[in-house]
């Protein structure tokens, strides 16, 4: 089975060596993606709400490149600095996922700065 990494264009630059998602067969695994926009800055310091519009737009970019969309979304992961910041996030979340939501969980966790306060993956399935 081909395996195709996945970088949109003009996407932020990863802040490690990883790819933002990687395609394999019907499957599309999104990194763990964070708030950066395509000149890798913060987006919504200190705001929740604002970081997780940032973080789906950027989980919606990858999936565009190979031609998926949020509707694809099987499974997302959310992680949060904060429980307090649980339903700002899920109001956002459910602007984009709502209608039909896709199965998930979400954790409380330190991220990788602390001015990061919420971080999504996502797993999609295409063309089945």
């Amino acid at each position: 089975m081909p395996v195709e990494r996945i970088i949109p264009k003009g996407s932020p630059p990863p802040v490690a060596p990883y790819s933002p998602g990687m395609k394999a067969g019907n499957a599309v695994y999104v990194s763990g993606t964070l708030a950066l926009n395509a000149k890798g800055e913060l987006v919504g310091e200190g705001d929740v709400a604002a970081q997780t519009e940032q973080v789906i737009q950027n989980i919606r970019d990858v999936l565009e490149t190979v031609g998926a969309g949020l509707q694809d979304v099987v499974m997302m992961q959310v992680f949060l600095a904060d429980y307090n910041d649980y339903g700002a996030m899920n109001k956002v979340y459910a602007k984009y996922l709502g209608e039909k939501p896709p199965a998930r969980y979400c954790v409380k966790c330190e991220l990788v700065k602390p001015e990061f306060l919420v971080e999504i993956a996502a797993i999609a399935a295409v063309g089945v």
